[in-house]
C-alpha cells in the first residue's frame, strides 16, 4: 500500500502514533478474534477501529443475561441469538476499510492457518493449549486474554524470532554538537542548551559536522553515555580536526525477541518472574497467585461444568484447594490464598471496565503482532481491581442470594457487587465533561453498568464541538452520517440505544467561568462526581477547581498516544488534579524563534507565528480600529512597544491593501525576500560567521547555528509553495480571489520588482531574551513619537467604503484546500534551510504545528477502563486511601504503574490542621436577610474562634481593620462585592468564596476559604 492509500483523514491522529510504515502492514493483516462476550467484542472494536485489514470474529455460543452486562452490541432482543452473528454488522459499521465477517463453527486447524494473529478471549485451558501449539508451530502470532470478575489475564506468543522494528515509538533524539575531541574513544560535547538524551547502546549519525567531516558520510555508530552532555563514539584519532557545527541523530535499531509456547510457559512463568508484566506494584505475588488461580478455574470448570458461584464460599474453598495443589506442583510457596478466594467469590462476573482495560491492552498487542511497532507484552500479564469490593472485612457481607442472577441486564455486575449496589449506581448523579474519545468510552461504560439508570439517577454531559471525519478512528460511538452533528448529543443518543434506562441529558456548553450561570453551585450540590474527559489541562485545572469547592469527587483521565493516566480525587482524603505545574516542555526564548533556531520545532513555530500574525492578528486589529473608538486607548494602555507593533500592521494593511490578485502575488514575492533574503543579511551584517563574543569564543557555536541567505528560484518547489500559500492568504484576507495556476503565478512573478537590499548598521539586534527586554524599555520616548506619526498617518488613510473590512483566518490544520498548512510547512523547511536544520514533511510539520495530540482507540478504551473502576470504589463509598488507584501506562514498553493516590496535603493555622477540601462555610442567606461584613466576622469569631482582619474576593479587597473600610461592616457581604468589584454578581450566582487573614496567623499563606451562601 502507498503512503497516499491511507485514509490520512480517518487515521489522522493514529499515524502520528503508528506511523505509515505500521499502519501499512496492519491494513494487510488478517486477524481471528474467537469469544464475542464482552471482552471479546472490546478486542474487536479496538482492532477494526485500528484499521487492520481483516478481522473474522467467532462465537458458538448464544446471547445470555449476563453477556448484556459489558457487551455494548448485544440487547436483550438479541437473547438466544448466536454473538458472532449478531456482533458483525455493528462492527463493520465501525470502519468501512476493514473487512468484518463472522464464524460460528469451532476452530480447526485448517481454519487457524489463514491468519496472521490469533486472539483467544472466552476458552477452556485444553482449548487454549493446542492452538497455542499450533499457532507457534506455524509463526502465527497467538494471544490470550481473560477476565473473570475483578480480575484479568493476558498471554503472548508472537514465535521464536519476532522483529520489533521500533521499540518505543518515540521520535529520534538528536542532539547540537559544541565539540568532538580526536581520541580512542572521541567524545562528543553537546551544546548547553539542553541534556542530551542518549543512552549506552544507542546508534547515531552525524550531519553538517564542519572539519571532521569522516563522520557525515558514516554509517551508524553505537555510542556509550558519559554525562548530561557528553557521550563516546568510536576512534577518532585519524580523522580530520573538529571545526564547528554538527547535528547527531539516533538511528532507531530492530530488535529480534523470543518467546516461548504457551504450554511451557504455563509453568515456567512460577520459576522465572521475568516472564510476568507487573502493574501495581504492591501486588507482585498477588499476581503469581493470580496465574494459579485462572489455571484452578480451568481446573474447576472442566470437573463441575462451571465457574464457581458467586459468594459461594464452599465452591470458593475448593478452588483454594485446587490452586495450593498447582502451587506445591510448582514449588511455589508464596501463594495468596485470600486473592485465590476473592477470585473464587466474583469469577462468574462479568464487568466491562475490567473488559475495556484488559480489551484495551489485547488489541495493543494485535496490533504490536501485526505491524512490529513497539514491545509486544513478555508474556504474562495479570491485572486485579479487588480492592473494588467492599472495604469491610466481614465477607458475609454480600451473601450468594444478595448476587444471585435476576435475568437482568446487569447481572455480570451484581454477581460481584450484590443487588442492592446495582440500585446505588441506577440512582446516582454524574457530570462528564467532555464526549471525544475517553469521552465515549466512559459513556459506553457508563450505560453497561447501569450509572444513572434508574429513578432520580442521571447524566448530565457536554461537549462544544461537532464531529469530524478524523474523530471516527477512536470516538467509536460516532458514524460518517454524524459527521457536522454534535457530539455530545449523538454520544448521548448511541448509549440510549445500548441501554435505554439511561437518563442523559446533553449540552453544548464549555465548562469555564462564563458558563457558571448554567453549572451554578446548586448544580454541583445536586452531584454525586465529576468525570472530566478533557483534552487541555486549564480546563481541567478548572473543573477541579469547582470540585473542591463544592467537595465533589473527580475522575480524570487522559492518553498521549500509547500513554495514558488516571487519577481520582476524593474529597477529604486525596489530593487534587491542582494549579498547572510547570510541564517538562520548556517555552522556546522568543530570540531563538527570531534569530538562533537550531531544530525544526523552532522554525515551525515561527512560522505558525507568522501565520498567526499576517493573517489573523493584523485583519483582527484592522477591524477593531476601524469599528471600536476605544481600541487606540485600549492598546496604548497596555504599552508603547505593543502598541507600536499593533498599529504599524493596521496601518500597512490599510495602506499597502492588494486590489488584484497580481498585487497578492507580488506581495508573496516580497515577503519571501525580506523573510529568507533581507532580515538574513541584516543578521548576518550585525554578527559576520567569523564573530566573536568578548570573551573571544566564536559567535556562531553550539546551539548558535550560522545562517545564510536563499536566493528565490521559480523552479525550487518549496519557494512556490512558498508563493502560492502566501498569495492565496493574504487575498482571503482581504476577499480576493485566488489561484492555484503555477503558470499564471511564475508569469506575475516574472515582472515583479525586488529591490535590492543594503544592511542597515544602525539596527541593533537582541542576542538574549533579557536584551530584547532592556531594549523595549529604552525605546519608550522613540515609540511615544511614533505612536503619534502613525495616529496621523491613520487618520489620512482614504477607505474604500465605510464598510471596509478584512477577514480574518482562524487556523485549520485538518482543511488541506485551504492553504493554511501549506504556507506552515513551505515558511518552516525554508527557515530551516536558513539554517541547514534538516526539513520536515507535512505529516511532522501538522503535528507540530498544528499541536496534535496523538490519539489511539486501545489507549482510550484502557484509561476509560480504569476510571470506571475507581467509580466502583466512589459510589460504594471507599474510605481507605489503599482503596483507590491512580495510573500510568505506555502500551509502546509495556510500563503499567498502578499506585495509591496522594494523600491531600495539610497546612496550619492557629495552631490547628487543616487541608484543601476544609472550609469555614457560612449559610448567610437563604430565605433570610442577608449577612452583613460585621456580622460575617463575628459569626467566624463565634464559631471558629479566628478573628478576621482582611476579607478578599479574588484580587478584590474587601474589608481591611488597617484601611478606611468601618463604612462597609454595616453592607451586606454582596453588596460590598459590587462596591469592590465594580460589577453585577449574576443573578444565578448563589456562593460567594472569601479569603480571610486572621489576626491569629498572619503569616499564614493558605487559609481555609470562606463559602458564604447568601441566596
Amino acid at each position: 500500500m502507498a503512503q497516499s492509500d491511507i485514509d490520512e483523514g480517518l487515521y489522522s491522529r493514529q499515524l502520528y502514533v503508528l506511523g505509515h510504515d505500521a499502519m501499512r502492514c496492519m491494513s494487510k493483516a488478517s486477524v481471528l478474534i474467537s469469544g464475542m462476550k464482552g471482552l471479546g467484542v472490546e478486542v474487536a472494536k479496538n482492532v477494526v477501529l485500528a484499521g487492520v485489514g481483516s478481522v473474522i470474529i467467532q462465537d458458538q455460543g448464544s446471547t445470555e443475561w449476563t453477556d448484556l452486562s459489558s457487551q455494548f452490541y448485544l440487547s436483550e432482543s438479541d437473547l438466544g441469538q448466536n454473538r458472532a452473528l449478531c456482533s458483525e454488522k455493528p462492527l463493520a459499521r465501525l470502519n468501512s476499510l476493514v473487512r468484518v465477517s463472522a464464524c460460528t463453527e469451532a476452530l480447526t486447524r485448517d481454519f487457524l492457518s489463514k491468519f496472521q494473529v490469533v486472539v483467544l478471549t472466552d476458552s477452556s485451558l485444553e482449548e487454549q493449549r493446542w492452538v497455542g501449539t499450533f499457532c507457534h508451530k506455524n509463526n502465527i502470532k497467538f494471544i490470550v486474554a481473560d477476565t473473570k470478575g475483578l480480575c484479568g489475564q493476558l498471554f503472548c506468543d508472537f514465535g521464536e524470532a519476532f522483529e520489533v522494528r521500533d521499540t518505543d515509538g518515540e521520535p529520534p533524539h538528536s542532539a547540537m554538537i559544541a565539540h568532538i575531541s580526536k581520541g580512542n574513544p572521541g567524545v562528543v560535547s553537546c551544546a548547553d542548551d539542553q541534556a542530551h538524551e542518549f543512552t549506552d547502546g544507542m546508534h547515531v549519525t552525524f550531519s553538517g559536522v564542519q572539519g571532521m567531516r569522516e563522520l557525515n558520510s558514516s554509517r551508524p555508530i553505537e555510542i556509550k553515555n558519559i554525562g548530561s552532555y557528553s557521550f563516546s563514539i568510536c576512534d577518532t584519532s585519524d580523522f580530520s580536526e573538529y571545526e564547528k557545527g554538527g547535528v547527531v541523530t539516533e538511528v532507531k535499531q530492530p530488535k529480534t525477541l523470543k518467546f516461548i509456547p504457551l504450554d511451557t510457559a504455563l509453568e515456567e512463568v512460577i520459576r522465572n518472574a521475568d516472564l510476568l508484566v507487573l502493574n501495581d506494584y504492591g501486588k507482585i505475588q498477588k499476581h503469581q497467585s493470580l496465574h494459579l488461580g485462572f489455571r484452578a478455574l480451568h481446573n474447576f470448570k472442566q470437573k463441575h461444568g462451571r465457574l464457581p458461584r458467586a459468594r459461594n464460599q464452599e465452591d470458593a474453598e475448593q478452588l483454594v484447594a485446587m490452586a495450593k495443589e498447582l502451587s506445591a506442583a510448582a514449588n511455589f510457596d508464596e501463594l495468596d490464598e485470600d486473592v485465590i478466594s476473592k477470585l473464587s467469590l466474583v469469577a462468574v462476573g462479568d464487568l466491562a471496565p475490567v473488559n475495556a482495560f484488559i480489551g484495551g491492552l489485547a488489541a495493543q498487542e494485535v496490533m504490536k503482532a501485526c505491524s512490529g511497532k513497539f514491545i509486544p507484552l513478555r508474556q504474562w500479564f495479570y491485572f486485579d481491581a479487588l480492592e473494588c469490593l467492599p472495604e469491610q472485612e466481614d465477607r458475609a457481607l454480600l451473601t450468594e442470594q444478595d448476587c444471585a442472577p435476576r435475568c437482568s441486564r446487569y447481572d455480570g455486575q451484581t454477581a460481584v457487587f450484590g443487588a442492592d449496589f446495582q440500585e446505588k449506581l441506577k440512582k446516582q448523579r454524574y457530570f462528564l465533561v467532555g464526549a471525544g474519545a475517553i469521552g465515549c468510552e466512559l459513556l459506553k461504560n457508563f450505560a453497561l453498568i447501569g450509572l444513572g439508570a434508574g429513578e432520580g439517577g442521571h447524566i448530565t454531559v457536554t461537549d462544544m464541538d461537532s464531529i469530524e471525519r478524523s474523530n471516527l478512528n477512536r470516538q467509536f460511538l460516532f458514524r460518517s452520517e454524524d459527521i457536522g452533528r454534535q457530539k455530545s448529543e449523538v454520544a448521548a443518543e448511541a448509549v440510549k440505544k445500548m441501554n435505554p434506562s439511561i437518563n442523559i441529558t446533553a449540552h453544548q456548553n464549555r465548562v469555564c467561568p462564563e458558563s457558571e450561570s448554567i453549572y451554578t453551585s446548586q448544580f454541583y450540590r445536586s452531584l454525586d462526581g465529576v468525570a472530566a474527559a478533557l483534552d487541555n489541562v486549564d480546563a481541567r485545572v478548572y473543573l477541579d477547581g469547582r470540585c473542591v469547592q463544592f467537595q465533589r469527587p473527580m475522575l480524570e483521565g487522559g492518553t498521549l498516544g500509547s500513554k495514558g493516566h488516571t487519577l481520582v480525587v476524593v474529597p477529604h482524603l486525596t489530593e487534587s488534579y491542582g494549579p498547572v505545574s510547570s510541564s517538562g516542555e520548556k517555552a522556546i526564548p522568543l530570540c531563538t524563534l527570531k534569530h538562533f533556531p537550531h531544530r525544526i520545532e523552532h522554525t515551525l513555530q515561527w512560522a505558525r507565528d507568522q501565520f498567526e500574525g499576517l493573517f489573523k492578528h493584523s485583519p483582527e486589529n484592522v477591524n477593531q480600529y476601524l469599528s471600536d473608538p476605544e481600541f487606540w486607548p485600549r492598546t496604548v494602555a497596555r504599552g508603547e512597544v505593543e502598541a507600536v507593533e499593533v498599529f504599524e500592521g493596521v496601518y500597512n494593511s490599510l495602506n499597502e491593501r492588494p486590489l488584484t490578485w497580481r498585487d497578492c502575488v507580488t506581495w508573496a514575492r516580497l515577503q519571501w525576500e525580506n523573510l529568507y533574503n533581507n532580515h538574513i543579511a541584516q543578521l548576518l551584517h550585525c554578527f559576520p560567521p567569523d564573530h566573536v563574543t568578548s570573551s573571544g569564543l566564536p559567535f556562531w557555536m553550539g546551539a548558535k547555528r550560522c545562517p545564510h541567505p536563499l536566493t528565490f528560484d521559480l523552479d525550487n518547489t518549496t519557494h512556490m509553495d512558498f508563493v502560492v500559500a502566501a498569495a492565496n492568504l493574504h487575498g482571503q484576507i482581504y476577499g480576493i480571489e485566488g489561484s492555484r495556476d503555477l503558470q499564471d503565478i511564475q508569469t506575475i512573478l516574472g515582472g515583479v520588482h525586488v529591490p535590492a537590499f543594503s544592511p542597515k548598521s544602525s539596527v541593533k539586534i537582541a542576542v538574549t531574551d533579557e536584551e530584547l527586554a532592556e531594549s523595549k524599555e529604552e525605546r519608550t520616548e522613540e515609540d511615544t513619537a511614533k505612536l503619534e506619526e502613525l495616529k496621523e498617518k491613520l487618520s489620512k488613510l482614504q477607505l474604500p467604503s465605510k464598510n471596509f473590512q478584512m477577514f480574518p483566518l482562524e487556523f485549520e490544520k485538518d482543511d488541506d484546500s485551504n492553504f493554511h498548512m501549506d504556507y506552515i510547512v513551505a515558511a518552516s523547511n525554508l527557515r530551516a534551510e536558513n539554517y541547514d536544520i534538516p526539513a520536515a514533511d507535512r505529516h511532522k510539520s501538522k503535528l507540530i504545528a498544528g499541536r496534535i495530540i496523538p490519539a489511539i482507540a486501545t489507549t482510550t478504551a484502557a484509561v476509560a477502563g480504569l476510571m470506571c473502576l475507581e467509580l466502583y470504589k466512589l459510589v460504594q463509598g471507599h474510605q481507605r486511601i489503599s482503596s483507590f488507584r491512580v495510573a500510568y501506562i505506555n502500551m509502546a514498553v509495556q510500563y503499567y504503574v498502578l499506585s495509591q493516590p496522594g494523600r491531600a496535603p495539610t497546612f496550619t493555622v492557629a495552631g490547628k490542621q487543616f487541608s484543601l477540601w476544609d472550609e469555614f462555610l457560612v449559610q448567610g442567606g437563604e430565605g433570610r436577610e442577608e449577612m452583613t461584613v460585621e456580622g460575617l466576622l463575628k459569626y467566624i469569631k463565634d464559631n471558629h474562634n479566628l478573628t478576621v482582619t482582611a476579607l478578599f474576593y479574588g484580587p478584590a479587597v474587601l474589608y481591611a481593620d488597617y484601611s478606611n473600610h468601618t463604612d462597609r461592616l454595616k453592607l451586606r457581604v454582596s453588596e460590598v462585592v459590587r462596591v469592590a468589584t465594580k460589577t453585577e454578581l449574576p443573578h444565578q450566582q448563589q456562593m460567594l468564596e472569601l479569603i480571610p487573614s486572621f489576626a491569629e496567623d498572619e503569616d499564614c499563606e493558605k487559609v481555609p476559604p470562606i463559602r458564604f451562601l447568601f441566596r
